[in-house]
């Protein structure tokens, strides 16, 4: 579970980053999910956007594939939401 201070330095981070997974009409399918854990694997902390087109509540679509992921929400702001999930060998030093 992340802290205030942790969530705090990755929206930091996240704020420069572009959105690597879209999130459409398929809504939260099998297929976005493996493409989501995909991702994690490779950076750790990834921004998803949420189209217009998806039906799904913006936090209902960020828990789901949160918990498909077993990653853990650092921010929802808009239609965009960010993941955090630690890799095997962290890139990122989370402060304490």
């Amino acid at each position: 579970m992340l802290n205030g201070k942790q969530k705090r330095f990755l929206r930091g981070i996240g704020h420069g980053l572009n959105p690597v997974i879209l999130v459409g009409k398929g809504e939260v399918s099998e297929s976005l999910v493996e493409e989501t854990i995909a991702a994690l694997e490779s950076h750790e902390l990834i921004k998803v956007k949420i189209l217009e087109s998806c039906l799904m509540d913006r936090h209902e679509v960020a828990a789901a594939l949160a918990e498909a992921s077993t990653a853990e929400v650092a921010q929802v702001l808009g239609r965009t939401f960010l993941l955090y999930r630690k890799a095997k060998e962290p890139k990122l030093q989370l402060p304490g």
